[in-house]
């Protein structure tokens, strides 16, 4: 049978969050997840320690994941889903988006010209679906994809 390992102390798990928080932001969820396996007592006392000290940051994590995935090609809807899987609120997000102001529509339209060159024939409803399905699995919604796909349109014209 094999032993249970001795649970780690308040230290040794500050320790630890501290060599996870190095590598990269993580929210406050992704580290319980990650530290409540190794001492489920010690994690929030030692989260609250990391957060009051300014280590550990769920804006920080959502102000710099945001960034990233708009910067990827990635629409608002995507972005949220991620986030909130990641334990993120959505009132946070909301705060971030207005202090960052990032035009959807416009990036839509970006992705969409960078993704497909030639222009879309009105009668090829088959490639008008996977196009749609494409920008909608980036994160778009169908107004911005609608956007994107008749500013493509004039822009070739």
């Amino acid at each position: 049978m094999k032993a249970m390992a001795e649970p780690l102390t308040e230290k040794e798990l500050w320790s630890k969050a501290i060599q996870y928080l190095a590598r990269r932001e993580y929210t406050r969820k992704e580290l319980v997840d990650k530290l409540g396996k190794l001492s489920p007592e010690n994690v929030e006392a030692v989260l609250n320690s990391l957060e009051s000290d300014g280590y550990q940051s769920d804006r920080r994590f959502t102000e710099s994941f945001v960034r990233m995935r708009a910067a990827q090609g990635h629409g608002l809807n995507r972005i949220r889903f991620d986030l909130q899987k990641k334990g993120v609120g959505s009132n946070l997000l909301n705060e971030i988006l207005e202090e960052l102001c990032v035009d959807w529509y416009e990036q839509a339209a970006e992705v969409y010209s960078r993704k497909y060159a030639l222009e879309l024939n009105d009668s090829d409803y088959k490639e008008k679906s996977k196009r749609i399905r494409f920008m909608s699995q980036r994160g778009y919604s169908m107004d911005e994809i609608m956007h994107a796909i008749s500013q493509h349109h004039s822009e070739i014209d």
